[in-house]
């Protein structure tokens, strides 16, 4: 009878089993296919992203030890190391094709002497006003001599504008040639003829800043009307950023890549000015800087001679260095779509070791940029396992003088490892989020390519909302290194944090943003901290790791917006053939 009772109660233990092993292995089956299914989006690579991993890699990069990673310096050497030897260890191929992971960036790095003065002298008068560099005017030439002089008068030009789409025109075919050229920051603030506390959105974009606003563009407009000078009115508002951000960037050594003509084609002199002095400079001239302010928002502006000539003369130091992008590979799995590629960006150089603030004079560049290099090898980790692997190949490159003018990623958009025609996509990453959770993601230029589609799908997914630009006056899109990529016509896809915290109340975004901007970015301060939460930068990394590997397994190439400026460059480069099929 117990043997009976034995049998009964092992056949029924047995039973047990078999129900339980059952429902496992169907719960295992359709774990597996939601996972694959799930995979198609990339979200099976998300359990490969790991906060610790993140941290201790930001923790290491922007350590007191790598000197504030500027290029050309000890923190250059240890960051290349460092690099490769993570590449290596998540299993990342070399992405050079010449079997290394490094590619060479020639740059040229000018140093001129801080002690040099700016002098303005009223014409017809003994009237002087000398500005101290750093202080009251900073300036640079790119032009690769042991020193140059300018000795010019100086003209106003508004925005130093000229947009014949809008029908604009800041320098009405005024001579400008061998004069100096003063210029305010930002787009024209032209005000809506239906309500003037507001932009006109039908006149450079409204809020939103265009490549005419950026002080790049300004330099180069200068350039090609043969200008001596062009020295930029810094206002904190329009430019995004203080006074203070400027002299941490720009009163060191100055890079710019090997070029044939030696910077010949570039302004002798270029800088900027505060708005203190140019306000003096416009009293000595004996106008009101608030009144030809107000005056450059219109068509009719016409340039404005000062009176008053400008001397300064910069002596070089003057060195040619090898700088590196960094880059790893993984290999597509599709043999017949393996040789086109989706392309992951941060930069790895922050801005080395400058002036004093507090005491310290390592920036660390924490944020800005470990955090993305950290999230770039994470990203990359997530693709070396992930199944099944991408269709088409994923190359990270961690390029090299972002902060030096956006240098290495021209360097690659201009010599690329592998052609742009089977380039589908560049994914930028500059700065994540350290402060937790959120209920949405923002997109940098949201509307110019189908990106911006995969991203929407991804974060639906997430239950997140996908938002436009919270400061787009700032022109974010032309500040970091996809926009080299866009430039020759890559479709290119920048995002920024949210600004909807989860447990947080309205507006604490924006403050923790605003905050960062104005006590941290570009200073010594940008260290990591022990208040940081990474939930927010998983989130984002899960979903850019997922929008790649949309791009990777998709049918066809993003395309640009029907109204993107780059649109006709893409057109041009893949032809009539449209070689994206």
């Amino acid at each position: 009878m117990n043997n009976i009772r034995n049998s009964r109660k092992h056949a029924g233990l047995r039973l047990v089993v078999s129900v339980i092993i059952g429902l496992a292995c169907f719960t295992t089956a359709i774990w597996l296919r939601a996972a694959t299914t799930a995979a198609g989006s990339g979200q099976s690579g998300w359990r490969y992203i790991s906060a610790k991993d993140l941290l201790d890699d930001i923790k290491v990069l922007a350590s007191d030890k790598f000197e504030g990673r500027a290029p050309a310096t000890e923190g250059e050497r240890l960051s290349l190391a460092y690099l490769q030897e993570r590449f290596r260890e998540i299993g990342l191929q070399p992405g050079n094709p010449n079997g290394t992971y490094l590619q060479k960036v020639p740059m040229v790095g000018i140093t001129a002497d801080p002690s040099a003065q700016l002098v303005f002298s009223k014409s017809g008068s003994a009237q002087k006003m000398a500005l101290k560099f750093g202080d009251d005017f900073i300036a640079w030439t790119k032009r690769v001599e042991p020193a140059v002089h300018v000795d010019a008068p100086l003209i106003f030009v508004g925005y130093g504008v000229v947009a014949p789409e809008y029908h604009w025109d800041d320098y009405k075919g005024a001579d400008v040639k061998g004069k100096i050229l003063v210029m305010l920051v930002n787009d024209p603030a032209v005000p809506d003829p239906h309500d003037p506390s507001k932009l006109d959105p039908h006149m450079f974009k409204g809020k939103a800043m265009t490549y005419y606003g950026r002080w790049t563009y300004k330099y180069e407009i200068a350039a090609k009307k043969g200008a001596a000078g062009a020295l930029i009115v810094h206002e904190t508002g329009p430019a995004g950023y203080p006074w203070g951000v400027l002299k941490g960037s720009n009163t060191g050594e100055q890079f710019d890549l090997v070029r044939a003509d030696k910077g010949r084609s570039r302004c002798a002199i270029e800088g900027w000015i505060t708005r203190e002095q140019a306000v003096d400079l416009f009293k000595m001239a004996g106008k009101d800087f608030d009144e030809l302010r107000k005056s450059a928002v219109s068509r009719d502006f016409r340039p404005v001679p000062l009176a008053v000539n400008a001397e300064l003369t910069l002596h070089n130091k003057i060195r040619t260095i090898d700088s590196y992008n960094v880059v790893g590979k993984v290999t597509g799995s599709d043999p017949k779509l393996r040789d086109q590629y989706v392309i992951y960006t941060a930069h790895w150089d922050h801005l080395g070791i400058g002036p004093a603030v507090n005491g310290d004079r390592i920036y660390n560049g924490a944020v800005d940029n470990a955090s993305g290099v950290g999230g770039l090898i994470e990203i990359a980790k997530a693709f070396t396992q992930v199944q099944p692997p991408p269709k088409r190949s994923i190359l990270f490159l961690s390029v090299t003088a972002e902060e030096k003018g956006l240098l290495g990623s021209e360097y690659y958009a201009e010599h690329p490892l592998y052609p742009l025609t089977r380039t589908l996509a560049d994914i930028n990453m500059d700065g994540l989020n350290v402060h937790g959770r959120t209920k949405d993601i923002e997109v940098i230029g949201q509307g110019m390519s189908t990106l911006d589609n995969d991203l929407e799908a991804v974060a639906k997914e997430q239950g997140r909302a996908v938002k436009p630009d919270a400061e787009p006056e700032k022109g974010f899109y032309y500040r970091s290194d996809h926009f080299n990529f866009a430039k020759v016509g890559v479709p290119a896809l920048d995002t920024d944090a949210g600004t909807d915290f989860i447990g947080r109340p309205a507006g604490w975004g924006m403050m923790m943003r605003n905050d960062y901007t104005k006590n941290h970015y570009h200073k010594p301060s940008d260290e990591v901290r022990a208040d940081w939460n990474l939930s927010g930068a998983m989130q984002d990394l899960e979903l850019l790791f997922s929008v790649g590997y949309r791009v990777a397994d998709a049918s066809e190439f993003p395309t640009w917006s029907p109204d993107s400026e780059f649109r006709a460059r893409r057109q041009k480069m893949l032809g009539q053939g449209g070689a994206s099929k």
